[in-house]
């Protein structure tokens, strides 16, 4: 499914600029852990990480709608914004 894939790419892409961890960005895939992995992504970085992808893919967020599981990993981010995207 290139859409997904192309999600995923994007996804990893504005975590890479926000969080700053390029160095690590080469090995990140879909199945990348994120919450518990990427000491980066403390409770403030994740208010911004919802907030950029609010803006850059045009999605609205609804605060219960978030949980743990949606930054499980890579592959839950992408999903998140793919089921939130404008049809």
């Amino acid at each position: 499914m290139a859409t997904a894939e192309s999600t995923v790419d994007d996804v990893k892409a504005l975590l890479v600029e926000l969080l700053g961890i390029a160095d690590r960005a080469e090995g990140m895939d879909a199945s990348t852990e994120l919450l518990g992995n990427l000491p980066e992504l403390d409770s403030m970085a994740v208010v911004e990480v919802i907030s950029a992808l609010e803006e850059r893919f045009g999605i609205a967020v609804d605060d219960t709608e978030i949980g743990a599981d949606t930054f499980e990993t890579l592959g839950s981010l992408a999903a998140f914004v793919e089921a939130h995207r404008p049809a």
